[in-house]
């Protein structure tokens, strides 16, 4: 199996409009977020000029794809370290690696709605370190089960 790779950063929001202005500010690339009913931003992905992605998700979004997080308020300043891993199923050895080594999963692996199989694994600072399969076009869905804007 072929080792992860770091490919992504996320911050977790309570106020999304300030962190992209923040962000903007900075030099980061940011298009017009994706807004829910309520008009708010939700998620947007920011250009900081590497290879790395850079997102942006508002706590609450933050409860659809981290079912550890469903019941928690205290979501804002919150950091998930993306892997990329090759194939779906290297998602699921490298989970089950993790979890065998006594680490604690928030999110089991699955078929996430934007078409990548993901899960979270908690590193041993708290962190979430996420593991992401390349996109499937054919496993996209909208909205998201969960989902409540």
């Amino acid at each position: 199996m072929a080792r992860p790779i770091f490919d992504q950063l996320n911050i977790v929001s309570d106020d999304m409009r300030k962190t992209i202005d923040f962000y903007r500010l900075l030099g980061v690339e940011i298009p017009e977020p994706a807004v829910g009913k309520s008009g708010e931003p939700f998620h947007v992905n920011g250009d900081a000029g590497g290879e790395t992605d850079l997102d942006f998700d508002s706590d609450a979004f933050a409860r659809v794809w981290n079912a550890a997080w469903r019941d928690k308020s205290d979501l804002a300043g919150r950091v998930v370290i993306g892997f990329g891993v090759d194939t779906r199923e290297a998602v699921d050895q490298t989970c089950a690696s993790l979890a065998q080594a006594g680490y604690k999963i928030l999110q089991q692996p699955w078929d996430a709605f934007w078409g990548s199989r993901y899960a979270i694994v908690e590193d041993p600072n708290g962190i979430a370190v996420g593991l992401m399969s390349p996109r499937d076009p054919a496993k996209q869905h909208w909205p998201p089960e969960g989902w409540t804007d």
